[in-house]
């Protein structure tokens, strides 16, 4: 299928051309990515992690206490902070009271500083990760750091500006309706290569970033 008519029914589904373009993701350049404090990413992980299986207004509303808790997120704090303390902040009623993800986020700061160690920071590591091969990416993240699989780390990258697709069940049912693909597993990197795949020729014939093509798919088979 003409990728013209899928966006058409975004269109559609969006009401005009421009209030489609105002839904769209702008993706940040490497420059800019580069430019973003490393606590900033820590920060979207935590975010993401702690939205996770929750109501996301409620850990928004408390964002502030976290940030507050921990210490505005400085990687190299956070990964200093004792178990004791991390037992002591599981019982602050002013966030959320979630052991695991609360370790997960001192995990989350040593692993952005052994990034910090190799490229400088954390932001030059993403912003130097090329989008065509951004799948690799969110393995790497998972494999490397704490609770950044399925979507989450993809997640981290969108709301960061680094351009990629999501995998989401809207964009999965769009590609099945349109034939791009039969069946999917977001857990087979076989199958996440092969939507990499997809959203590459895409992007390259109609000269669209991976993040607004995954936007134009999920909206083309809203109700």
């Amino acid at each position: 299928m003409d990728f013209s008519e899928i966006y058409n029914e975004a269109v559609i589904r969006a009401g005009s051309h421009e209030k489609l373009m105002e839904l769209l993701p702008k993706p940040c350049s490497s420059d800019l990515l580069s430019k973003i404090s490393d606590d900033r990413y820590l920060s979207t992980m935590a975010r993401c992690i702690f939205r996770a299986g929750f109501v996301w207004r409620v850990v928004d509303n408390k964002w502030p206490n976290f940030e507050e808790v921990f210490l505005n997120f400085n990687p190299l704090a956070v990964a200093y902070l004792s178990d004791e303390r991390l037992e002591e902040i599981a019982t602050y009623k002013s966030i959320i009271r979630h052991p695991t993800k609360i370790l997960a986020t001192r995990t989350n700061a040593a692993y952005i500083i052994e990034k910090e160690h190799e490229y400088g920071s954390y932001a030059n590591y993403i912003a130097s990760w090329p989008s065509e091969r951004v799948v690799e990416l969110w393995r790497q993240m998972k494999k490397e750091g704490s609770r950044l699989g399925g979507m989450t780390g993809p997640l981290v990258l969108r709301i960061i500006g680094k351009d990629t697709f999501l995998a989401t069940n809207d964009v999965l049912v769009a590609l099945k309706k349109y034939g791009y693909i039969k069946t999917h597993s977001n857990g087979s990197m076989k199958d996440l290569f092969k939507l990499q795949e997809i959203f590459n020729e895409i992007s390259k014939e109609i000269k669209m970033p991976l993040c607004q093509i995954s936007k134009i798919f999920a909206l083309s088979t809203l109700r």
